[in-house]
């Protein structure tokens, strides 16, 4: 489809405005959900830390109070 000019190229015949509106929701659209995706993925990663100094945290106070069962060292011989 060859145009003879550049606003012939925009108007496209009459189609120009339902075309380029197109064109726009679709790029805001895109952008839109590259946001909502990082943001959802620094959420995640976030929840995951918090989780994790949590557990960190209880195993620091199950230590702190001493632990359920104690552990010796055993030698065996290799022969």
């Amino acid at each position: 489809m060859a145009f003879d000019s550049f606003s012939a190229f925009m108007v496209m015949e009459g189609h120009g405005s339902y075309v380029w509106a197109c064109y726009g929701v679709f790029f805001i659209l895109m952008i839109a959900m590259m946001v909502w995706s990082v943001r959802r993925r620094k959420a995640a990663i976030e929840s995951c830390r918090r989780g994790y100094e949590f557990q960190a945290g209880k195993s620091r106070q199950q230590a702190a109070r001493g632990s359920a069962a104690s552990f010796t060292r055993v030698n065996v011989s290799q022969d």
